[in-house]
């Protein structure tokens, strides 16, 4: 067993890692860029839409008060003349990228932490490179991928961006992994 405060490196090296790896993935390959596309319309929709000032926050529509209200016909009406619509209200102005990048840092060390406990309980110290790649590739892809396809099942995401999304954990994971094995005490 290795305790996780002896892992604090390679915690942080793998967060440093994945952060670089994720700017190289988003920015430089651009992959992603079809993941959102822009409403028919978008200047009618933005004007419709401003009048009514909504605040940020997640939203649905038609929203049923409750279960039982899903079975009221003018609800279904609702729902069957659409749009249906699951939302999410930014706040006005432009996106600032400093506070999501922070705490996209904060994500990976969180992932990397959960790397070290289950690596640190499952393997001793000098445990070998592959043993280590195993356990902390596994649990940093669990913990980079495996809840956004909840997104796709219940929110309607996408599948293809859910699939891209897992590959990038994917490749997070594989480099966490690569970290840690090589980072190792007594390796």
């Amino acid at each position: 067993m290795v305790s996780v405060p002896s892992l604090w490196l390679p915690i942080i090296v793998s967060a440093v890692v994945v952060f670089f790896v994720s700017f190289a993935l988003h920015m430089l390959l651009k992959y992603h860029s079809s993941d959102c596309v822009g409403v028919p319309n978008e200047d009618a929709v933005m004007d419709a839409l401003r009048k009514f000032n909504i605040p940020p926050g997640e939203y649905g529509m038609p929203r049923p008060a409750n279960m039982a209200a899903m079975k009221d016909p003018a609800f279904i009406e609702k729902a069957n003349k659409g749009p249906v619509i699951l939302m999410t209200v930014m706040p006005n102005g432009p996106f600032k990228m400093g506070p999501s990048l922070a705490k996209w840092f904060v994500y990976s060390l969180v992932v990397s932490l959960f790397c070290a406990y289950i690596a640190g309980r499952a393997l001793p110290a000098g445990s070998n490179y592959l043993q280590v790649f195993r356990f902390a590739g596994c649990t940093a892809f669990l913990g980079y991928s495996l809840a956004l396809w909840q997104d796709s099942i219940w929110h309607g995401r996408k599948w293809s961006t859910t699939i891209k999304s897992t590959i990038d954990g994917l490749i997070y994971g594989l480099f966490t992994a690569g970290v840690f094995g090589a980072m190792w005490p007594g390796a």
